[in-house]
């Protein structure tokens, strides 16, 4: 079965995106006969020598008088390869709320820019909202090269631009091509005419995108959208579409926000046909072992592998009503996966200038296509991940109560880290009471790299000693406080930073806490140094420097080789960086002896640290 890939066009005005879109159902053989005998006849009576591609999308009267596009196209058509989708998003700034509707399920983004013109505001706009809607690839097309002359400097004036600019986002796959989409160039067909170019055409690249990994197949969720009971029969079948991860027969699973747990008896697919495994993105019903009360809005997820669940959220907002504006203190109905609730706007962080990227702190309001962070209060708590993990579980709308007109979408970011008036309580016995002196040994390196076995080790021989010390490996703590987190750099730094928090409590009772943890970043590991430091706690930084091809040789887990072939993504060493330490406090390389050997030379570190 042919893999299906969404695709939505982004750029400024006439920068040729409805063309584009019929140039490659043209060139694809995609368009039925009728079809093209009217776009011909509709172009000759607009004066056009030859057939105009863009009508094949821009069907409504208004579009084609003024020879712009305003709703969102979608278009269907299919190669040996790939099925797509192609969604045709207006280019105007009045419309960009239109273009975030139509880019909000994608997987590709084509941004498309003038060669004449460059990269405008718009196009600045687009490939800003094309991120912040978590689209993970990213295709630069820069069209008109025939007005041009095919120009390679040109090319590269506007790539380097553009890149420039894409620096400042966060963009995880950027692809650049040179197209004329009026006359074919480097749309399904590599072009004779850019003989510089040695890339290959649109069409090629969109077959070849490997998407499979941008899905979440990791956490388990399934908001309940309906309770199937039949009157004659004696069943109970919870139906939603699963929004992230598989589940099958046997799985153990907990319905939130109730809490309770149970087992999945039988999954249904539609029509009713029982299937093995139901996975991100299908429609199906779930059969419980146990009786329990869940109703629309519910989640079922995995227990060591549970949504966040707040009433106070951070978010980034695009607003999109003509006719009001989004102020602190107004009310709106929410309305998230399946979920619908009340919600108050706490506050407006800033508003964000998507030329620049400047925060503007100052504002307070939001208007048509203006986009900022705000802070959420909910009437009851919501179930979810962070957008940049799941783009079903961590999106939501603002519905206007009085007229029921949809005035935002939402990207939840996580829960407000909101200021407290929480105070420290101190204990009533002190450190200098304790039978002993804690502190925390943080292991750091890729993984494979060995420094699990060495803090095992380590961990057996303290408590040989008669002192406590207890080990905080990275993998076990993603089963339970940090199993809501993910991968993302944002989320790589809450986990460092529980971690560190847990580590320095430990320290403060006397075990000497042992982590074990990739954490891949200097300024996170600074932190958490910080964190003892200003508990005036000692902690000690161990680099296990083993090179990364001995690491992929040992991969003890197998993450290297799903990661080279693209079935995880955000891979420490593959994908995604390891910033090493620049002066750790002891580096062991693999060339300094064994597992016993090594934890032996930290262990002589540790008792002259005291």
């Amino acid at each position: 079965m042919s893999q299906l890939l969404r695709i939505a066009t982004a750029g400024s005005v006439d920068d040729g995106k409805s063309t584009l879109i019929g140039r490659l159902l043209y060139d694809s053989k995609a368009i039925f006969e009728d079809q093209l005998n009217a776009v011909e006849l509709s172009s000759i009576q607009r004066g056009h020598k030859g057939p105009d591609l863009a009508l094949l999308t821009d069907g409504l009267r208004a579009e084609r008088e003024q020879g712009i596009t305003i709703d969102v196209a979608y278009r269907y058509f299919a190669t040996p390869k790939r099925k797509f989708i192609l969604a045709d998003t207006p280019g105007h700034i009045q419309y960009t709320r239109n273009m975030v509707t139509g880019a909000s399920t994608a997987d590709v983004a084509l941004i498309l820019i003038d060669a004449r013109n460059g990269v405008l505001e718009q196009s600045r706009r687009h490939a800003f909202l094309a991120t912040l809607l978590g689209i993970p690839h990213l295709v630069l097309c820069v069209n008109k090269m025939d007005l041009v002359g095919y120009s390679q400097e040109r090319f590269e004036e506007i790539r380097a631009e553009f890149r420039a600019f894409a620096m400042k986002l966060e963009v995880a796959d950027l692809t650049f091509i040179p197209i004329s989409a009026l006359v074919g160039d480097n749309v399904v067909t590599r072009s004779e005419n850019m003989p510089w170019y040695d890339g290959g055409p649109l069409l090629r690249h969109l077959e070849d995108i490997h998407v499979a990994s941008d899905r979440n197949l990791i956490d388990a969720r399934l908001p309940v959208q309906y309770v199937i009971r039949p009157q004659q029969k004696d069943f109970r079948g919870y139906a939603g579409t699963v929004a992230g991860g598989t589940f099958k027969p046997g799985d153990e699973v907990t319905v939130l926000p109730s809490g309770f747990s149970t087992t999945v008896t039988a999954a249904w697919g539609p029509g009713g046909a029982k299937v093995e495994e139901a996975f991100a993105g299908q429609a199906v019903t779930l059969e419980l072992a146990d009786n329990i009360d869940i109703g629309r809005g519910d989640m079922i997820c995995r227990p060591n592998n549970r949504p966040a669940v707040s009433q106070d959220i951070d978010a980034m907002i695009s607003w999109m009503s003509e006719t009001s504006a989004l102020k602190p203190g107004a009310s709106y109905a929410l309305l998230q996966t399946t979920r619908q609730t009340r919600t108050t706007v706490r506050d407006l962080e800033y508003r964000l200038d998507v030329n620049t990227l400047h925060r503007d702190e100052e504002a307070d309001s939001l208007t048509l296509n203006e986009i900022g962070r705000v802070r959420l209060r909910t009437q009851k708590p919501l179930l979810f991940d962070p957008y940049r993990r799941n783009r079903e579980t961590g999106a939501f709308i603002l519905i206007d109560e009085a007229t029921n007109n949809t005035v935002a979408a939402g990207m939840i970011l996580g829960t407000s880290q909101q200021e407290t008036h929480v105070v420290w309580h101190a204990g009533s016995i002190t450190r200098e009471e304790r039978a002993t002196q804690g502190m925390t040994v943080w292991f750091t390196g890729l993984s494979g790299s060995g420094k699990s076995s060495v803090a095992m080790e380590l961990e057996r021989r303290i408590v040989a000693s008669g002192r406590p010390a207890y080990v905080l490996d990275g993998d076990n703590l993603r089963h339970g406080l940090n199993a809501n987190l993910g991968f993302s750099p944002a989320d790589r730094k809450e986990n460092v930073r529980r971690v560190a928090e847990v580590a320095r409590l430990m320290a403060d009772a006397g075990v000497v806490a042992i982590v074990s943890l990739v954490s891949p970043y200097r300024e996170d590991r600074d932190s958490a140094r910080e964190t003892h430091q200003e508990a005036g706690l000692p902690f000690l930084e161990v680099f296990v420097d083993t090179p990364l091809e001995i690491c992929e040789q040992r991969d003890p887990k197998g993450m290297y080789g799903k990661a080279r072939r693209g079935e995880i993504r955000d891979f420490t060493g593959v994908d995604a960086p390891y910033e090493a330490p620049r002066r750790p406090d002891l580096l062991l390389r693999p060339s300094d002896g064994d597992v016993k050997q090594l934890a032996q030379i930290v262990l002589d570190r540790i008792e002259t640290a005291q």
